[in-house]
């Protein structure tokens, strides 16, 4: 957390100093914030790689763990599903509702 904290600090003071040594360089208006963006852009993947490396190893472990208990909660879910199929197929079919039988009709009223 401090270490994304960190690099998102590092990010807006490099877009702030690109934006005012910009504007003391005469840009204005939309140039100025694009091209402050573009020049904070390129520092910051030059200069801040480091930061972004570690970022990046903290999340894939993170994403590696959750993964792990992703594949664990469905092999569980698995082993039930397998355990309980034998128990559906041992039931006898006499337990079924017959298909033959009529349903009943409802009685029509008569007609005023």
């Amino acid at each position: 957390m401090r270490t994304a904290f960190a690099y998102t600090s590092a990010r807006i003071l490099m877009f702030g100093v690109s934006v005012i040594v910009l504007y003391m360089a005469g840009a204005r208006g939309l140039l100025l914030l694009g091209l402050g963006l573009v020049i904070s852009a390129l520092g910051s993947y030059i200069l801040l790689n480091k930061q972004r490396q570690v970022i990046a190893d903290k999340l894939n472990g993170r994403l590696s763990r959750v993964g792990a208990k992703a594949t664990e909660f469905r092999e569980r879910l698995e082993e039930g599903s397998t355990a309980e199929d034998p128990a559906d197929e041992e039931e006898p079919a006499d337990e079924a509702e017959p298909a033959d039988q009529p349903e009943p009709a409802d009685e029509e009223e008569p007609a005023r």
